[in-house]
């Protein structure tokens, strides 16, 4: 499981919405935190209301400061400021996860909006792109209230054997939190198709809605094999195979059977890439209401 976790702080009370996951996990993990702070080149005077840290040494005793408060005496917690100004931070992030042996990256899903985070993708959404390491995304809110209750998680699955990737990594979260997993299929209706498949339904309706018919009862035997692997494993889950737009199913879902926690396999695809593939990720980082598990799909050599 993970046993080294990095979590970027940019100096706002928004990026400390990362901490109290990052503390539980610690905890239950036995794993080590790094807290890091990257000197932004050009940086904006104010991020997110707060006063953005340009100066090494102030970063240093914020980190140190954060640390003191969010973490117990027992914690490994190592404070690293990155203090040759750069201009790309979700790559400095990247490199820093390879260079310090880091195996999960937890951080605030905010990105600072607007055009610039459509076309380019927010600092998070770079990061999952640009990496090999998961990424649990945190979504914004008081970091003095906020809390970490993983006791259900969904697993978002397709059938794509690559994308299966994030559900090992659920398994073994669940066996170490105590939680159950919630296994969701979405198959789309004929208004719900995209680019070349829905123009295929418009000229074949009736054989288009014949083979999603299909998808569904393949779906529903490929969750029923995964549900028995998963509960070999002695952890309580169930299965759902559903219809409709995949991005609303998941919400809609995590609402309905209160899920702390939504894990999905990602190619991290950003901007123009991820608009064109009509990838589900960006899209549900921004309206997901509960932590986000991205684990990067990677073919075999990569």
């Amino acid at each position: 499981m993970f046993e080294n976790l990095l979590v970027p702080l940019d100096g706002s009370k928004l990026s400390e919405s990362a901490l109290p996951a990052a503390a539980h996990l610690a905890g239950v993990l036995g794993a080590s935190v790094t807290l890091i702070h990257v000197i932004e080149k050009d940086a904006p005077r104010e991020i997110h209301k707060d006063r953005h840290l340009t100066d090494p040494e102030e970063a240093s005793v914020y980190l140190k400061a954060v640390a003191g408060r969010a973490f117990p005496p027992s914690s490994q917690v190592v404070c690293h400021v990155h203090v040759e100004e750069v201009k790309d931070v979700a790559y400095s992030i990247v490199q820093h996860t390879q260079e310090l042996g880091q195996d999960l990256v937890v951080m605030c899903t905010h990105g600072r909006g607007g055009v610039r985070d459509w076309f380019m993708g927010s600092i998070a959404q770079q990061v999952i792109a640009f990496g090999k390491t998961p990424v649990l995304l945190i979504p914004p809110q008081d970091s003095g209230q906020a809390t970490f209750p993983c006791r259900l998680a969904l697993v978002a699955l397709d059938g794509v054997p690559d994308h299966e990737q994030g559900l090992p990594v659920a398994t073994g979260l669940a066996q170490v939190c105590g939680a159950a997993l919630y296994l969701l299929m979405v198959i789309p209706t004929l208004g719900n198709l995209k680019a070349e498949e829905a123009a295929t339904g418009k000229m074949l309706p009736g054989a288009m809605a014949a083979t999603l018919d299909l998808a569904e009862e393949a779906g529903i035997n490929y969750l029923n094999g995964k549900l028995g692997q998963v509960r070999a494993e002695g952890i309580k889950a169930t299965a759902e195979v559903a219809r409709g737009d995949t991005l609303a199913v998941i919400v809609d879902t995590v609402r309905r059977i209160e899920a702390n926690l939504i894990v999905l396999g990602t190619h991290g695809k950003t901007g123009m890439d991820a608009f064109w593939s009509g990838s589900v990720t960006p899209r549900l980082s921004g309206r997901s209401e509960v932590p986000l598990l991205l684990v990067p799909v990677r073919k075999a050599g990569d």
